[in-house]
């Protein structure tokens, strides 16, 4: 009994502890028609996965309960039983049918990615990513912005407050809201993978073939990912950050980008007619 008040104890100093833990272990919430699909299918083939557990685990702790040799239960006797074979069967068999047919229906959804409203091209490199705005004439890379202080330091992570850590670029994949973006995704070197949970992309970028996908953000908002194929030495360090703004917010953010370009251009422009001159 003291045991089992100590025990009781500590479980009851745990509490406060417990009731402050967070218990968010489902995938991110879903922002696009993509990414709902997805995480519609995946809750309700966990309530099927459920309900097959609790009903197969009932039966065979019911039969060891109501069964047990100490009731003086006799095990029978047979080899086999037909009726039972059929209908170990054919409940399977219902049951990935029933699933296949969302199943297969998202999947069609998510490879069509056809008359977009606009199409950007996606390269991977070691280790950051070259995004090509085909409509736009727009041209950017993105890298890790996160401070490289703090990245392999144990000593420093304590002090890391920063909530995305790693999760950070200098330069963010800037799309209009309420748009159909189509990604022709590639890589230069080895295999990556563009993925963002909340947009329901997750494609790989295989050198020397070009694979697409598409999404349509329809909130304006930051949304987070990463490489998700081991692609080297530093492959937890290539975030993608994705931000989603008002159509006549992205053509302001375009129209930004040109004047950078175009000035970071005049320079080289300048040096090559200053020499023209001098000879």
């Amino acid at each position: 009994m003291k045991k089992l008040r100590v025990i009781a104890g500590a479980i009851a100093a745990s509490l406060p502890a417990l009731a402050l833990a967070g218990y968010d272990v489902n995938i991110p919430a879903p922002k696009t028609p993509i990414s709902m699909q997805i995480y519609g299918l995946h809750m309700e083939i966990l309530w099927v996965c459920l309900a097959i557990f609790v009903v197969v685990f009932g039966v065979m702790f019911y039969s060891l309960f109501a069964h047990r040799k100490s009731k003086g239960a006799v095990a029978a006797n047979f080899h086999e039983n037909h009726l039972v074979e059929v209908i170990w069967t054919l409940i399977p068999f219902v049951i990935l049918a029933v699933i296949a047919f969302p199943a297969t229906r998202t999947v069609l959804a998510m490879k069509d990615a056809s008359n977009p409203d606009m199409t950007i091209k996606v390269t991977a490199y070691q280790w950051k990513w070259q995004y090509d705005y085909l409509n736009d004439g727009v041209k950017l890379y993105a890298t890790l912005s996160t401070p490289r202080d703090q990245i392999g330091s144990p000593e420093e992570h304590g002090k890391i407050t920063n909530e995305h850590y790693l999760l950070e670029t200098d330069n963010n994949v800037v799309v209009p809201v309420g748009k159909k973006i189509r990604l022709l995704i590639t890589a230069n070197d080895v295999i990556h993978g563009w993925y963002v949970p909340q947009l329901g992309v997750n494609q790989y970028g295989i050198p020397g073939f070009i694979k697409d996908t598409w999404f349509q953000a329809n909130e304006a908002g930051i949304y987070r990912g990463q490489c998700s194929q081991i692609c080297g030495k530093e492959h937890g360090y290539m975030p993608i950050v994705v931000e989603a703004k008002s159509p006549e917010d992205y053509a302001a953010w375009v129209k930004e980008q040109k004047a950078k370009q175009a000035e970071a251009a005049q320079p080289a422009d300048k040096v090559s007619m200053a020499d023209t001159t001098a000879r």
